[in-house]
């Protein structure tokens, strides 16, 4: 035993001669130290790295085996759908793998949402993190157009069409938005160069940016260190020897704690993916199971559920503004709701970080927001009528409000005044 030890550590030498190994691992995780007062919310950081990791190795094998093309076989049915056809029915745990990757994607949204409002709860977006906030925030573009590439790519139905709404929208951006839609399609038609464009930035392009960027939101996060739910920064207090009074070793505490959140989380995802994969057309519309017909046009469009808050908020501007058409400011007012987050560490002027020492303003804001965010939602899934529409437009003013008011209802609330040191609570 003492002859394999000794070759083991000789092999890390090596090792650590040539890469710092075993420096990574005493920086990010032996000797990285975490405020010891985490909860239950800051589960959903390791699990969308979890959830990260599985979308990658199923979408490995998903591409070994799908088809880009848009041409028809000789039953009449397009190839890329008949290569969808063959994954579940043919392809050996096909089914499980494809059903992995579809519900795979929900689960990253809702972790990625859960993970930005414990962010929002304990303002982990705060100097010093406000670096760590903005590569969050561009994950989360680069997450919604990695989702948005690839919901064309089952060349059904929805996708088609989905596709079809989606691209059509940027046409209405002055000047290059012709253009612009043009090279998105990659013809005048969404078609098989569409699908073909859209499977490079699905498969390539996106993953390449997303690992780069979740790379940059590990990095800066542990070069400052970990927000926590009393908003204090642990670095202030240390011992003699330079180690946070108030933190603990990432690995092992956090390290085996994490894996708790792991089964749990694989459990409900596990129920979910053999029982109802589908989610009752919500995580995979029904409408996805025929194949893509230029001719037939479904009688309700609408993105996945992730996306509809955003969808919601482009149906409700209806009036024209300068001259310019109304789908043109629903446009920019989409894109502005998603961008607007990436400006909270300038809009927040609050004297504390953490809801908990926070006053009566906050809490009623972000509960008004977060009830909008849920309505705006559920009215995405829905066929727009006159009652929904107003609905959706006074959500968005709610979303809106929360945002642009900040400054001002954030520097009047009666806060109450942070410990000195973390809380066990």
């Amino acid at each position: 035993m003492s002859k394999m030890n000794a070759i083991l550590q000789g092999t890390l030498n090596w090792v650590d001669e040539r890469f710092p190994l075993t420096s990574l691992w005493k920086e990010h995780l032996a000797e990285y130290y975490a405020p010891k007062n985490f909860n239950f919310w800051y589960f959903f950081g390791s699990l969308a790295m979890l959830v990260l990791v599985i979308q990658i190795v199923t979408g490995i094998v998903l591409t070994m085996h799908f088809k880009p093309d848009a041409s028809l076989n000789a039953s009449g049915v397009p190839v890329a759908f008949a290569s969808v056809e063959y994954i579940m029915r043919d392809v050996p745990w096909g089914w499980l793998i494809r059903y992995m990757h579809s519900t795979g994607a929900s689960a990253f949204f809702f972790v990625v949402y859960m993970h930005m409002f414990r962010g929002m709860l304990y303002g982990s977006y705060r100097k010093p993190r406000e670096l760590i906030w903005i590569f969050g925030m561009i994950i989360f573009l680069a997450l919604m157009a990695e989702a948005f590439f690839g919901y064309l790519l089952p060349w059904g139905q929805m996708s088609y069409w989905g596709a079809q709404v989606i691209v059509n929208l940027f046409s209405a951006i002055p000047l290059i938005g012709p253009d612009l839609s043009l090279w998105l399609r990659g013809d005048f038609v969404v078609g098989d160069a569409t699908l073909n464009r859209f499977f490079a930035f699905h498969v390539i392009a996106v993953p390449m940016v997303l690992l780069g960027l979740v790379a940059a939101h590990i990095i800066a996060l542990h070069e400052v260190g970990s927000n926590n739910p009393d908003g204090i920064e642990i670095k202030k207090k240390k011992d003699a020897n330079g180690i946070p009074l108030d933190g603990i070793p990432f690995h092992p505490y956090y390290s085996v704690k994490d894996i708790v959140g792991v089964v749990v989380f694989l459990m409900v995802f596990s129920v979910i993916l053999f029982f109802m994969p589908e989610f009752g057309g919500y995580f995979l519309e029904y409408n996805n199971f025929f194949p893509a017909d230029p001719l037939v046009t479904p009688p309700h469009i609408a993105p996945v559920w992730y996306f509809t808050p955003y969808y919601s908020i482009l149906r409700a501007v209806t009036y024209p503004l300068f001259g310019i058409d109304a789908k043109f400011w629903g446009v920019v007012a989409m894109g502005a709701s998603t961008l607007i987050i990436a400006l909270l560490p300038w809009l927040d002027r609050s004297p504390v970080k953490s809801i908990r020492y926070r006053g009566p303003l906050y809490k009623g804001f972000l509960t008004a927001f977060i009830i909008s965010f849920l309505i705006l939602g559920y009215l995405g899934m829905l066929g727009p009528t006159p009652i929904r529409t107003i609905v959706a437009q006074i959500c968005s003013v709610i979303y809106f409000a929360f945002f642009l008011l900040m400054p001002i209802y954030s520097s009047l609330d009666k806060c109450q005044p942070e410990p000195d040191r973390v809380t066990s609570k």
